[in-house]
């Protein structure tokens, strides 16, 4: 009989440097041809469609499927 399977975390993900915070900043900035008020209205337009997707799921999720785990729609203080 072989051991069970673990899983560890990718180490590319885990590392700190990635994904490299600057890089996106730029990115965002420049897929908006560095218009700052495009790149937030667009950040906060995604951010509002993400937590009706968290809302809709949790409204058709048991709670058996979770395990008594409900999302938090904040996040933690940095």
């Amino acid at each position: 009989m072989q051991p069970a399977k673990t899983f560890r975390p990718d180490p590319v993900c885990s590392t700190p440097t990635w994904p490299d915070r600057a890089w996106e900043v730029e990115a965002v900035l420049a897929w908006h041809d560095d218009d700052a008020k495009a790149a937030i209205r667009t950040l906060l337009d995604d951010c509002r469609h993400l937590r009706r997707q968290l809302a809709l799921a949790e409204s058709v999720m048991s709670r058996g499927m979770a395990r008594g785990w409900t999302p938090r729609y904040e996040r933690d203080a940095l």
